[in-house]
């Protein structure tokens, strides 16, 4: 019986040489970490559903983000939930908005931090879906993208590096690009949240950002998870519109797509690491049936191995204060 001279387990050995020979690595500098600010004072508010994270008040905002940064972490993706709503979302682009408080002051602090603001209407309306609707209850797509534009000249005024459009809503990039450059903000960054799927993973988001639609669903919006050409086309629109940084959300399901925007398009790349995925791991480390913290590690492993140069995920501080990874 012969035997092949190379075997590939002398490869494995030990951890030394394991580590001599990985191929992937997950950097504190490939993290985003996403928070929640909400109204009233001294607010720390757990959400039942994402164990570990919080929506805070104003004046407790900076002391969440300061512990993350004296841990390593430089990239925040800041959500807000509005003192009040309305059925276009108004407070969006409402200079004095709890997003845009939050911004000013996390920069005043920590001008070298990457502040992201995501830019969406969901957490703002009072029917939660992403922008305005007709009397039918319509996404009324060019009505939306001028109240977009609204909002990124905004959050961008208040100091935020990059504008992060969520809602899937055609022509978007260009929209928000336009608007910015014509008030002197070209060189704020657009990272596009380009194929987001109609997923079920996001319900423990929409308890943290208190977004639920109050009727109907976003599938007439947001991607069908059956589809992956699609997401191509989508991906195609929004770097010709002029985004920097494209993005697929959810990561985990969708690692395929990743895998395809990474090798179809010379741009950046992010993956966003979802409530749904978050609290799956959580729930199941908390209940004995997996170790959370390797499959935790082993998840996120995957994205980037998939293609991910950035990844947006509710574990980046957790992480980072092990000071496992630097």
């Amino acid at each position: 019986m012969s035997f092949p001279s190379v075997r590939l387990r002398r490869l494995r050995k030990n951890a030394a040489t394991r580590a001599m020979v990985r191929e992937t690595h997950l950097k504190l500098e490939n993290l985003i970490y996403p928070i929640f600010v909400r109204p009233g004072k001294s607010v720390k508010n757990p959400i039942k559903s994402m164990p570990g994270i919080y929506q805070f008040s104003l004046d407790r905002i900076t002391d969440e983000v300061s512990e993350s940064y004296d841990a390593g972490i430089r990239a925040f993706l800041i959500f807000g939930i509005p003192k009040e709503k309305d059925d276009i979302g108004s407070e969006a682009w409402d200079d004095n908005g709890l997003v845009q408080q939050a911004i000013r002051k996390i920069k005043g602090k920590y001008p070298d931090i990457v502040m992201i603001a995501d830019a969406c209407f969901c957490e703002y309306t009072s029917h939660g879906h992403c922008g305005v609707l007709s009397e039918k209850g319509r996404l009324l797509n060019d009505s939306t993208l001028v109240n977009l534009g609204k909002e990124a000249i905004s959050y961008a005024r208040a100091g935020a590096d990059m504008i992060a459009p969520s809602g899937m809503i055609d022509g978007m990039v260009k929209a928000i690009r336009g608007a910015l450059d014509e008030e002197g903000f070209s060189e704020t960054t657009i990272m596009s949240y380009s194929a987001k799927y109609a997923s079920a993973f996001y319900g423990p988001f929409r308890d943290a950002a208190e977004s639920a639609p109050q009727f109907g669903d976003r599938k007439s919006y947001q991607m069908d998870p059956a589809n992956s050409d699609e997401a191509l086309r989508e991906i195609a629109l929004d770097a010709e519109e002029g985004a920097d940084i494209i993005m697929v959300k959810p990561a985990l399901s969708y690692l395929d797509i990743i895998a395809k925007a990474k090798a179809n398009f010379n741009l950046p790349l992010a993956a966003y690491n979802v409530s749904g995925e978050y609290s799956m791991i959580k729930a199941a480390g908390k209940a004995g049936y997996i170790d959370e913290k390797a499959v935790r590690d082993e998840s996120l492993l995957s994205i980037k191995r998939a293609g991910a140069d950035m990844i947006i995920t509710y574990f980046a501080k957790e992480i980072a204060l092990e000071g496992k990874i630097s």
